[in-house]
């Protein structure tokens, strides 16, 4: 048998931050929460290279007394526990007392801490877990962790980082949490030199989903706060009209502490499941409350799960809150002629924004103005697809055929427009030899009669002895798929530009995804381009689909494509996208439309080689025939 060795310490270390320190936002959210347990009031993290080269968190918060920091940075060393007995009432973010260490163990890493009641501070410097300095120096009251050059010595574990702009992702996905977790904290949180976000710490955490999302999500919140048997629940949900096509941005926070649970989210998706479309998911930030002994948070060492004692309970009572907040708010969307003006948000007094070595620290935060492009016309939309002199050529086009016209191959089994099995009504066999014409041929172009729309949906149109009936959006779909298709095979996906552009906020996380998938969107024929800070400006999208809603179909899109990961410029990908976006882009059902623009439609639908079937596979048209009319009439027993 082998020899058993017992480890040394710098050994241990290094497999101890493998658990602990996986990248750079895995250090970021270590040295956040533990500025937050210091009680500071104001935080500010500063990364670059994504972290890997530098990361710099620093707050207002306790310090650490001269005589503790070193302890600190001791392996189970830990201030907010003493025994297994404080684990179920423990109320801080971290209290493993592995963290320091085991950053300390895979960097270099610089702690500067003063205490309020000390003139001085300390200056304690580790390389790869070793002590190399420590000494007093001046300093504000507070603390400054500086980490650099992250993984340094363990060249295995940094060669699987990703890219910088990736991993920096990563660290915005956690501040972003970690500021909605805490409103009344001020964060201040800066890449490469660029603020990114400010939050002023007034304790309204509505401002921070402004700073976050954007001034579009506040206008669809609908206010949460509700107390039940087991918990209190406070935040925001989005109306049924704010969708994503992803989880992303289902995000819950237990006793202040940002968690993933498929217990939560089943709740909350099955409130919604009446109001939203398959394979659409609500937005929400939801804080609950809840008594420390009934929940686990030391399941796993990143304590992102959580285990609750009575699961039945809480997914019971979440479901009835959501079902009842739903059913309270009125779910009609607003339309507006003019662009509503913002009001730009009361000016507040933020905490102190720490800064090392400063002296004044105390910022006064404004929020930022509207945007200039908030105020500005809506995009002109499209015109009239045909005019009415125009009317009576394309109609002609729409109808006609000649009685034993040649069936083509692939469509043997269509009789009458649609494929048999789709009919309504199995007609008898000789009432089928009466009415061979079809609808779509040049010989019937005078005996048609479109006869109106119905529901602001369907169009009616009877034919010999058949009524037809025409499903506008999925005709409209099945006409944008092809012609976009066919500049897809041509290799000439044209763009219409957009002017003003479209303005739209990113979270860490899209900004990332959006970086991964630029080559898909270009191929699509989207123009996107940095517009400063977290906000993109959308300044072309495909000309097929011009008219559009271009921030809805550029975020549905974004939202699709994150599910491909590398393949999602794959031919089969983009070819699912087009079909997607046609979707999005064609008329939809309860829209009005006249008679020129419905024959406009028709005659494009009548020069595809497959008229009758959308993207998707539903009939753009179905028929009943005369004779099943009068059948139903009794006319005919």
């Amino acid at each position: 048998m082998s020899e058993i060795n017992i480890l040394d310490h710098l050994t241990i270390d290094q497999i101890a931050a493998g658990e602990v320190v996986e990248r750079p936002a895995s250090v970021v959210k270590e040295l956040v929460e533990n500025a937050i347990d210091a009680n500071a009031s104001a935080i500010t993290v500063e990364i670059k290279d994504g972290g890997i080269t530098l990361i710099r968190v620093t707050d207002n918060g306790q310090g650490i007394e001269k005589s503790q920091i070193k302890k600190a940075f001791l392996r189970h060393a830990t201030s907010k526990i003493k025994d297994a007995t404080d684990l179920q009432t423990c109320l801080s973010l971290g209290f493993r007392g592995e963290a320091l260490a085991s950053i300390a163990a895979v960097s270099m890493i610089e702690c500067i801490s003063k205490t309020t009641q000390d003139l001085t501070g300390v200056r304690y410097q580790l390389n790869g877990g070793t002590e190399n300095s420590l000494e007093e120096v001046g300093a504000p009251s507070g603390t400054t962790f500086l980490v650099r050059n992250l993984f340094y010595n363990t060249p295995a574990r940094k060669k699987f980082l990703k890219a910088p702009q990736t991993e920096a992702g990563y660290v915005t996905d956690i501040m972003e949490h970690v500021a909605l977790s805490k409103p009344e904290i001020s964060f201040s949180y800066i890449v490469n030199g660029n603020q990114k976000f400010h939050t002023s710490g007034n304790g309204n955490l509505k401002d921070v989903v402004y700073k976050i999302y954007g001034k579009d999500v506040i206008h669809d919140l609908i206010e949460v706060n509700e107390e039940t048997s087991i918990f209190q629940l406070r935040g925001f949900i989005g109306k049924p009209s704010l969708t994503r096509a992803n989880r992303n941005f289902e995000t819950f926070f237990v006793n202040q502490r940002y968690i993933k649970s498929q217990l939560l989210s089943k709740a909350l998706e099955e409130g919604y499941k009446s109001y939203l479309m398959l394979h659409k998911f609500p937005f929400s930030v939801l804080h609950l409350q809840i008594d420390t002994e009934k929940v686990d948070v030391n399941v796993h060492p990143t304590k992102l799960e959580v285990r609750f004692s009575e699961q039945a309970t809480v997914y019971q009572n979440l479901y009835d809150v959501i079902i009842a907040s739903l059913k309270e708010k009125e779910l009609i969307p607003t339309v507006q002629i003019e662009p509503e003006k913002e009001v730009a948000p009361e000016v507040k007094k933020a905490g102190s924004v720490p800064e090392p070595f400063e002296m004044n620290r105390q910022l006064e935060v404004v929020m930022e103005k509207e945007s200039v492009y908030g105020e500005l016309e809506e995009i002109p939309k499209q015109q009239p697809l045909m005019q009415e002199n125009m009317q009576k050529s394309i109609l002609s086009k729409i109808l006609g055929g000649s009685i034993g016209t040649e069936v083509p191959k692939n469509e043997k089994n269509i009789s009458n427009i649609i494929k048999q099995k789709e009919h309504i009504i199995v007609e008898k066999a000789e009432q089928l030899g009466l009415f061979s014409e079809k609808l779509l041929s040049e010989d019937a172009k005078e005996a048609h009669n479109v006869l109106g729309q119905l529901f602001d949906t369907y169009w009616l149109v009877s034919f010999s002895d058949k009524l037809f009936i025409v499903d506008q959006h999925a005709a409209h779909e099945k006409v944008k798929y092809e012609a976009l298709m066919e500049q897809y095979r041509k290799n000439e996906m044209t763009s219409q530009n957009i002017n003003p552009p479209i303005i739209i906020s990113m979270t860490g996380l899209e900004e990332e995804l959006f970086c991964n998938h630029q080559d898909a969107f270009k191929i699509l024929g989207f123009e996107v381009e940095s517009f400063g800070g977290s906000e993109y400006a959308i300044r072309a999208i495909p000309s097929e689909l011009y008219g559009a809603d271009a921030k809805e179909l550029f975020l549905v899109t974004l939202d699709e494509l994150s599910e491909y990961g590398n393949k999602a410029t794959s031919p089969s990908v983009v070819i699912e996208k087009i079909a997607s976006m046609s979707c999005k882009a064609a008329v939809k059902g309860n829209h009005s439309m006249n008679q020129v623009e419905f024959a406009s439609l028709f005659e494009q639908l009548l020069t595809l080689e497959n008229p009758y079937n959308c993207p998707h596979g539903r009939p753009t048209i179905i028929s009943m025939s005369k004779y099943e009319i009068e059948k139903k009439f009794k006319r005919i027993l």
